[in-house]
């Protein structure tokens, strides 16, 4: 058994005699793992990191085996976000997302297609943080948990949308919020098609996507949203008080 095809790293585990177990999603395969030789060694660690675009070849005797992976690197993802610490952050939030929240072995292709995209705009500094949580919203609809942001739950009205209803993931226009408003989700504009975005937009994009994954995506695994994503909403918390 094999495959071979573009892939994004999403983790890498340290093994005996310095092999690494790698976690890689593809367009096909999905979140697929495989045993890299040599993988946690001088030689191929950078290879392996978080957030890198390779090419990927997995080989093994039987399906259900771990199998042996190797790759290419075609795009160092990971290292052009080193000296950037917010875009770093949201390139590992992303990976640590993507490898705990999609099932292994099932493809999920917008999934994968939006995380390349990501990746690729990670230069555009701030304004990232808008790709992550339309990707996380998009990552949440592929897994059957998606909101419903089309008109407001209450009176249908498709202007106005501001709150995001916790229990049923459908929008609600502040007209229609009334004595509920403190119980809803702030729903970012940027979700419902403005042009332009900010550190308060950016931070209740986060807190509306966290909350359907740790209720949802995560919460149904009965396993945390990763310490990664966490770490990265407080640091757009901090921006959005400064």
């Amino acid at each position: 058994m094999e495959w071979e095809g573009p892939a994004v790293v999403l983790a890498a585990r340290p093994q005996s005699e310095g092999n690494a177990v790698v976690t890689v999603l593809t367009e096909a395969q999905g979140n697929h793992r495989g045993l890299a030789r040599g993988g946690n060694s001088r030689a191929q660690a950078s290879l392996w990191l978080p957030g890198n675009v390779v090419q990927a070849r997995w080989v093994a005797r039987l399906q259900e085996q771990l199998g042996s992976l190797t790759a290419e690197l075609v795009h160092p993802g990971a290292a052009l976000s080193m000296d950037d610490p917010l875009a770093l952050a949201i390139l590992s939030a992303a990976c640590a997302v993507a490898e705990g929240a999609l099932p292994e072995r099932e493809p999920h292709p917008r999934v994968f297609g939006g995380l390349v995209q990501l990746i690729a705009g990670l230069s555009r500094g701030a304004d990232a943080l808008t790709d992550l949580v339309r990707w996380e919203a998009g990552l949440l609809a592929d897994l059957g948990y998606g909101m419903d942001l089309s008109a407001c739950a209450v009176s249908g009205e498709v202007t106005g949308l501001s709150w995001v209803s916790p229990r049923t993931g459908r929008a609600v226009s502040d007209d229609a919020a009334g004595e509920w408003r403190a119980r809803l989700l702030r729903l970012p504009g940027f979700l419902v098609g403005a042009n332009s975005a900010g550190s308060e937009d950016w931070r209740d994009g986060l807190k509306l996507t966290g909350y359907f994954l740790e209720r949802d995506a995560f919460g149904h695994q009965h396993r945390p949203v990763p310490p990664a994503r966490h770490m990265l909403y407080d640091r757009v918390l901090a921006l959005a008080m400064a």
